[in-house]
Order: structure tokens, then sequence, then C-alpha cells
């Protein structure tokens, strides 16, 4: 590993399996070769597919061969900014069986967040689609184009001027002999919401994402997964690397829809799936609604936010088996629960510690808590990532031994299960969208006759959260909920930051330090709705 852990850690975490030499792309042939009839179905208006793994590996072969003709080469950054679609997952095993590294952007990102991770990156290329969800990728590329130099536009369907249109790549000589990866070499660069608004670029290598996928690997091969992940997140990247890396049968989602995702467990005969609750409680109600059958779904794995309750009894009356697990996009899955834990557990608790990862609870001064105290987590394990891009960023996060500061907090009962009790990160998660406050308040702070801003998540059913904006208007200035959202739809950054609810506040409520004391506000903010 090329982070920092005991020698003996190492070699137990090889003992069991979870560590190997094996890299992503070599998993993705040695699947090709043994199960070369395991289906991939993509769900999609506008580009539906159903194909083999057998059927996708020549496809991979040639794409390679066209992004090696590019000049891609290991340790290249490439970035895919694609829906759930065939040419995203080809797209990402060419990248890694060339050695190269996968940037995986948000599909739904404005040209502020799309133009900073590039730059930042340092990306050699982008591969888009041309048109998606009202956004024209193709005017996006050809407006940042000046900006970027380095970057080869790759485009889907149809390629502006200085483009390259992905049929004629993926239509390029097949590429027979790929060059020698390390396990440790990074294979996926993704930037997510941290508390600053500077997003922060996550590193995972090929052994701590496959030691991710091993970790979370179903023992039945058999069962169809249905994944509503866009793979712009780490969930969406996991969920089209099990399909390649492993062969389980799988149906994508390009854009989630619940009467579809009701159709499709039904036509499928679907297994098991996971997402947020609003993912789940708009599959019931669309089946309700529709008399879908879903018989067949009887494991669901929620995460990313707050889990109600009557949601959880609801699934138990169909027989369907839900659970919460816990992770971030620097250590994918922390703990999951299963299928066969006991009610209360899949409740109220996140799961047990995945297999090889640890877990201490420690107070405010970094000392060890006891079982059953509540305090700042921090985990090690495998799966954990190598560090963010920017060195700067590791100092107070990667503690010597291979311990990560989550920045959550929680505690671990007697029988191992781990519970989120809050965040001591400023974040809001909202569908399973991380957004930074800070970065929600930086644009609220440009707004004229906005004086002073304080942004937190307000809890919502079904989203888990949506952003609130607490406001101190300048006197004189006439600013309301409509001229704040006008003025967030003309920023350029993805529409999830735009605030839902508006508080105007005459100060903000601090401490003797002057610190914006946000839990007060979002105590208003329960009792406003009770």
């Amino acid at each position: 590993m090329a982070f920092d852990v005991p020698a003996a850690l190492l070699a137990k975490w090889r003992e069991i399996g979870l560590v190997t030499d094996q890299t992503l792309g070599e998993a993705f042939l040695q699947t090709a070769r043994e199960h070369p009839g395991a289906r991939l179905v993509v769900a999609s208006e506008v580009r539906p597919a159903s194909v083999t793994l057998g059927e996708v590996l020549p496809a991979v072969r040639r794409l390679a061969g066209g992004l090696k003709s590019l000049g891609i080469r290991p340790g290249d950054i490439v970035a895919v900014q694609t829906p759930n679609w065939l040419e995203t997952l080809q797209a990402h095993a060419a990248i890694l069986l060339l050695g190269g590294v996968i940037l995986p952007i948000v599909d739904i990102y404005g040209r502020a967040e799309v133009e900073y991770v590039l730059r930042q990156s340092g990306a050699k290329a982008w591969i888009t689609a041309d048109f998606w969800r009202g956004k024209d990728y193709a005017e996006l590329g050809t407006i940042l184009r000046p900006h970027l130099p380095d970057i080869a536009h790759i485009v889907i369907g149809h390629a502006p001027p200085g483009a390259i249109a992905w049929d004629e790549l993926a239509a390029s000589p097949p590429l027979e002999q790929f060059p020698a990866v390390h396990p440790n070499d990074v294979a996926m660069l993704m930037y997510t919401s941290g508390t600053t608004s500077a997003p922060k670029g996550v590193q995972h290598s090929h052994c701590s994402l496959m030691a991710e996928l091993r970790s979370m690997q179903k023992p039945n091969m058999e069962l169809s997964f249905l994944s509503p992940w866009p793979p712009g997140h780490v969930a969406g990247v996991l969920g089209l690397a099990r399909y390649w890396a492993f062969g389980h049968p799988t149906v994508l989602m390009d854009r989630w829809d619940g009467g579809e995702a009701a159709k499709l467990v039904e036509q499928y005969r679907i297994g098991y799936s996971s997402g947020t609750p609003f993912h789940l409680s708009s599959l019931l109600d669309a089946a309700e609604a529709q008399g879908n059958d879903l018989s067949s779904l009887t494991d669901y794995m929620l995460g990313a936010t707050m889990v109600p309750p009557s949601l959880v009894a609801r699934c138990e009356a169909r027989g369907l088996r839900t659970y919460r697990c816990y992770g971030l996009s620097e250590h994918p899955t922390v703990s999951s629960g299963s299928p066969s834990d006991p009610l209360d557990k899949r409740l109220n608790t996140d799961g047990r510690l995945c297999p090889g990862v640890e877990v201490l609870i420690i107070n405010d001064a970094g000392d060890a808590l006891p079982v059953g105290e509540e305090g700042e987590i921090l985990s090690r394990g495998p799966d954990r990532f190598l560090g963010y891009a920017d060195p700067a960023l590791n100092q107070d996060v990667l503690l010597p031994g291979g311990w990560l500061r989550t920045g959550d907090i929680g505690r671990l009962d007697a029988e191992g299960f781990l519970s989120i009790t809050d965040r001591k990160k400023d974040i809001i998660i909202r569908g399973g969208e991380n957004i930074a406050s800070r970065e929600v308040e930086d644009i609220l702070s440009t707004i004229p006759g906005i004086r002073e801003a304080a942004v937190v998540g307000m809890p919502h059913p079904t989203l888990g959260e949506r952003v609130c904006a607490f406001i101190v208007t300048a006197k004189d200035h006439d600013v309301s909920f409509d001229s704040i959202s006008a003025f967030f739809r003309d920023s350029n950054v993805a529409r999830q930051k735009t605030p839902e609810h508006v508080v105007f506040i005459e100060e903000l409520p601090r401490n003797a330090t002057g610190k914006v004391l946000k839990p007060a506000l979002r105590t208003k903010l329960r009792e406003d709705q009770t």
C-alpha cells in the first residue's frame, strides 16, 4: 500500500484476501474470460444497451487503442463526465488497462465546477456526452477549450471543431498488449465537496478499489443488481466496476425515475440494490401505483443520509430487508449492515465494520473512548484512499498508522455495530449529493444586499436534507428568495446547491469567539417544523 500502515496489518489484509497484486484491468480481463456471458443492461431513452461481458471486451480494446493514439500513457488523467451508459463502462476499463487514471465528474455539474476540476486535476482528456438533461456539453467544451489547452475533448455522438467524435475513437484498431501497471498506482481521482469551497481530489489505487470491491462482493453471482448511482460518484464507479471486475449481472439507470425502476425490478427480477431513502421511497410509491411485482427484491442497502424508521417498517411489511451503511469517498464503505441483522440493528445502526476495517472513537483531545461513548470516528482499512491530490490537505486528515479522520461523530456498541450520530464536517447531504455549506455561503456573500449568510441542512423525509440559508440583509436592500434563486441559476454551479429554503434573520447566533452557532440554527429549523 502507498500509505503508512503497520506491516502486520498489511499482512493480515493479504491473508484474508483483500489485498492482492491484481489490478482493476487484470480483474476485467480475467472476468471477461471466465464469465463472458455476464449481462449488462442500460436502461436509457437515449442510449439503451444490452450486452455481455464477452461483447464488451473487444470494444474496450478498440477504445484503448484509440486513447493510446491520442497519447494517453500510464499515469495520465482522463476525465469522464457521462451518465450510466455503456460508453462510460468502456471508458473506465480502457483507461485503467492503459495505466491511466479515471477522473469521474458528476454529469449535472455546471461550467464552474467542470472548469475547476479539469484545470486542478491536469487531465489530459475529457470524455463527455454531447447533450444530456438539457445541457449542451459540446457547447461547453467549445467555451472551455481556450482555457484548457491540454484537454482533448471527446464527444459522444458528434464533435464540434477541435474535438474528437466518440464513434471515430471507438473504431480504432484494437490494442492487444497493455502496459505494466502496479496495483499501488493511482487508478481514480475523484473530487468531492468538503468543508471549504475548494473541492478536494481523492486518490484511490487499484489496490484500494479492488479491496473495496472484494469486501462488498455478494456470494450469489446470479443475483441481478440495479444501480441508480450516477458514475460521477464513488458508488456509481463501484457499481460499474462490480460488473466488469466480477461479472455480477447489472442493470444501470442513466437517470432516476421511480416508475421505471419498479418496472426494471419486475422485468429483470432484480435481487438487490442500493440507494438513498429518496430512491427507495419513490420506488415503493411507483410500484404501489403501477402494480409492479417487487417480490424478487429482498436486499436493499441505504446510505448517504438519515433513514426514516417508517421507511424501514414499510419495507419489512413487503419482505424487503433494508439496512444502512456508512462510508465516504476517502473510505468508501467503513461499515455495512446485512439482511440477516436483527431489525433493531438495521433500524438504528450503520452496520458492522467491513472486513479488514478498524475504527477508533476519539474525544477532542485525541484520546480513544470506550465502547458506547460518542466521539469522532477514525477509520483505516485496505480500501482507504492514498491521500489527496494536494498533499497539503493530508496533514490534518491522515494520521500515523494509516488512520483517517473522517470528521464524522459516532459510537461503537458492544456487538461491533457503528452508529453515526452527527457530522463534524460542515456538509449537507441532499439525495446522496455532498454539498459544502461553505461553498454555498461564499456564493451568497457575493449577492448585493446580503451582509451575512449561514447555510445548514434542513431535514427532509425523502432527500434526507435540503439546503437552507439563514440570511442577514443590509439595510435598504431588497433581497428575496426569488432573487437568490435567480442569482444561483445564473452562476453556472450545480443546481442542487441552490438554497431551497431561506430564513431572513436579524442576526446570526454566535459564541463568545464570534463563531456562528449552527446547532442553534438547526434547532430553530426543527422547532419551526413542529
